[in-house]
């Protein structure tokens, strides 16, 4: 049987804590994802509204009032995305992956860009019919 002395008994301990708080800092670098995936869908979802609402009440003698309701819900899908983005960049620039693969800062960027972008062209279509 094998004696630990209070040295070695230590070491482990620490060991196994560096490694608890490796693993609970890569469930927050995901959970940081999955919030950033939350909000860009919450987004789309006003840009939706915005577009659904347009769809509605388009039609009726109305429809500059209607465009500008629905630019505004379009305009409000856009400021969630871009502070969603801007959360998601600054808690994943003060955490470290240890074991998990999260979406670079790069791509993150890319595709609120590309969100941005469809909103701008959404709204450009919207008011040009």
């Amino acid at each position: 049987m094998r004696v630990m002395n209070d040295n070695s008994l230590s070491e482990q301990r620490t060991e196994l804590a560096e490694e608890r708080t490796d693993w609970a800092e890569d469930r927050t670098v995901l959970a940081n994802e999955r919030t950033y995936a939350g909000w860009m869908r919450t987004g789309m979802a006003s840009m939706a509204i915005g577009l659904g609402f347009q769809a509605i009440f388009g039609e009726f003698e109305g429809a500059p009032l209607a465009k500008t309701v629905a630019t505004f819900f379009i305009l409000i899908g856009a400021v969630i995305i871009i502070s969603a983005w801007r959360n998601a960049k600054k808690v994943a620039a003060r955490m470290n992956s240890h074991a998990a693969n999260p979406l670079p800062p790069s791509q993150m960027s890319l595709i609120t860009g590309l969100y941005l972008l469809g909103a701008a062209g959404m709204t450009t279509v919207l008011w040009l019919l």
